[in-house]
């Protein structure tokens, strides 16, 4: 990579004897003064302008050749004295850049946020298409979305600019392969960690969707990951229950690097992501009771596994869908068509007599739901936890009345106050850890984040 010195220019009368030169090179070394060293440039592939500092140097000096070596020390001291109110006004222009920097890079960073969801809408729009039944409901979803507009500007303000918020991870080498981190502000000792899948109908899932759950879980000292996926047409089922497996794994492996306890890792998902995330656990467990398969993490990893509003039987709700708008050719498109539906319906696999062993392998399952969910119904929890029951498995359903798709995610958090479901979930979290229990007990109510009627309104012309 060409690199360019910047020239230093000397005139003769200007160039101090060799023994004075000598002493003040030495003792601008010592000094290692940063600001009075050689600059090199260079031209990174990026187009980012870097400027690095390599040689020290001794900045020009007056100094005569017939000068005493008292005088020549009492013009170097004044010198050094200048450059010093210099250097302060320097140090003060570099911190005022470095936050309009900083600054920059998160407006920046936003503003591909927003353009990637608005990318993601598109794309649901184009394969649903432009019909009555959903040109009703994006009109619908405009008006929700104004009404929880309050909220969304605070938790996006929380997930863009809050240091606790460790955003776009890497996990492995495909694109969306990336996962953020709600660390909490207590970082004393291992905490509790949460791997949660975002929803989105397969189509739309993307993990700043998990920003409420993240900001609110790491105020009770619950590390949150929210990993991203590969949506369709990006990607089918398989390459979503792949990307999440790599997630989870990369969550087991490396999650205390963060402050996360290893042994107390849980698995959640919501909607699209309490399926993908089912079908992930699984499939792993399939895996480890298999012979000769190597795996990167393990089920005995996972303490419990959470599923929020999810389906977990295709079969029963392909016709479910259609008749909501994700019609039947969409859908089978992206489960790999009508022959995969077993194979990514949890509900279904878990009765094959053959995979009896990974049922045994499988951690506590918890399903909440409410009981006026329209999107999917509360019977696909209450049917997958008798079925898990049924063959040996444990687990158990959770549900809520008169909650819809969309108020234990969304409106019920906002709400603030005392939430359910998040209380529910915080208290099989710390069940083994009194003093997080006691904290817990104690715990100032929520902020409410949006009006009431605001969230009465969003509620009644919810597209969900």
């Amino acid at each position: 990579m060409p690199s360019q010195i910047l020239p230093i220019t000397m005139r003769p009368s200007e160039r101090p004897p060799p023994a004075t030169a000598a002493m003040l090179i030495k003792a601008e070394i010592e000094n290692d003064d940063p600001t009075t060293s050689l600059l090199i440039s260079s031209q990174y592939e990026d187009d980012e302008k870097a400027i690095k500092p390599i040689l020290t140097r001794a900045s020009s000096f007056n100094s005569s050749p017939t000068g005493s070596a008292t005088s020549t020390a009492a013009s170097y001291y004044q010198h050094r004295r200048r450059r010093s109110s210099s250097e302060n006004s320097l140090s003060s222009l570099s911190s005022s850049g470095s936050r309009r920097q900083s600054i920059s890079k998160e407006v920046g960073h936003a503003a591909a946020e927003t353009f990637l969801v608005t990318r993601l809408s598109l794309k649901l729009l184009r394969y649903l298409g432009v019909g009555y039944r959903w040109i009703m409901r994006f009109l619908a979803l405009g008006c929700y979305s104004f009404l929880l507009m309050p909220g969304f500007i605070q938790v996006g303000y929380y997930y863009f600019f809050s240091k606790q918020v460790r955003r776009g991870i890497v996990y492995g080498d495909q694109p969306r392969n990336r996962l953020d981190l709600y660390l909490p502000k207590d970082s004393d000792g291992l905490k509790p960690v949460v791997a949660f899948v975002t929803g989105g109908a397969w189509i739309i899932g993307y993990k700043a969707w998990g920003s409420l759950l993240g900001q609110q879980l790491s105020e009770r000292d619950i590390i949150v990951a929210c990993i991203d996926y590969r949506n369709f047409p990006q990607g089918t089922i398989k390459d979503m229950v792949k990307d999440a497996s790599q997630g989870i794994s990369f969550v087991c492996n490396n999650i205390s690097e963060y402050g996360g306890d290893p042994d107390r890792i849980y698995l959640m998902g919501q909607s699209a992501g309490a399926h993908i995330a089912a079908c992930t656990l699984v499939e792993q467990a399939i895996k480890e009771a298999g012979e000769g398969e190597s795996t990167t993490w393990s089920v005995s990893q996972i303490k419990a596994y959470f599923g929020l509003s999810g389906g977990y039987n295709l079969f029963e709700l392909v016709d479910h869908f259609h008749s909501r708008g994700l019609y039947r050719k969409i859908f089978l498109s992206i489960m790999e068509g009508e022959e995969s539906l077993q194979q990514y319906s949890p509900e279904v696999l878990v009765q094959d007599p053959n995979i009896r062993n990974a049922v045994s392998l499988l951690p506590p399952i918890i399903l909440f739901h409410g009981t006026a969910d329209y999107s999917i119904p509360a019977d696909a929890s209450k049917n997958f936890a008798n079925t898990l029951q049924r063959v040996g498995g444990k687990a158990e359903s959770i549900l809520y009345e008169g909650k819809t798709h969309t108020d234990l995610f969304l409106q019920d958090p906002m709400r603030g106050g005392k939430d359910e479901m998040f209380e529910d979930l915080v208290a099989i979290i710390h069940a083994d850890d009194q003093e997080a229990l006691a904290k817990d007990a104690v715990a100032p109510p929520r902020r409410r984040l949006v009006p009431e009627f605001m969230l009465k309104l969003a509620r009644s012309v919810s597209p969900f």
